[in-house]
């Protein structure tokens, strides 16, 4: 039983892997200060160019779907530039209270919007797609901000809205 079960996690990841790599991204916003570095998943695409498959935390100005230059540094992908925005934004929430993180994440979710949870858990990423409109997003943001339910930074914004 136990070796059944290693060949099929096995060869889950193998699959995994042929389809997404992890690239590391160098930003200023570690949750302790200072330099950090974010990993992700992306899609190879050729050529040192990778699609970025989830929703960053830390490192500014990238969105998911963006396309991205990468090099090699010792064995691991580091990012290096912007090829192509998805048109995607990026909006990062910091809470005040832990208890209004799952609703929040539940209403945006309505709103077309995905989110993730960062290792800090009153700290959500913000995937808004490009065909949901920001500026229902932005009152919607800037209200729980006045009644001093959360933080927001505004981490890549595409939208021209």
């Amino acid at each position: 039983m136990d070796k059944f079960y290693v060949e099929i996690v096995t060869a889950k990841k193998a699959i995994i892997d042929m389809k997404h790599t992890k690239i590391l991204f160098e930003h200023e916003n570690a949750p302790e200060g200072g330099y950090g570095i974010e990993s992700v998943w992306a899609i190879p695409l050729g050529d040192n160019q990778y699609k970025i498959d989830n929703i960053l935390f830390y490192a500014p100005e990238y969105s998911l779907g963006d396309i991205v230059s990468v090099e090699n540094r010792d064995g691991e992908l580091f990012a290096t530039g912007l090829i192509a925005e998805s048109g995607h934004s990026t909006v990062r929430i910091i809470f005040n209270d832990k208890n209004e993180v799952q609703t929040t994440r539940i209403y945006l979710n309505k709103l077309g919007c995905a989110s993730e949870i960062s290792e800090v858990p009153i700290l959500i990423s913000i995937d808004i797609p490009s065909n949901v409109s920001y500026s229902k997003i932005k009152a919607y943001l800037d209200e729980g901000e006045r009644l001093l339910k959360w933080s927001y930074e505004e981490a890549c914004i595409a939208h021209s809205n």
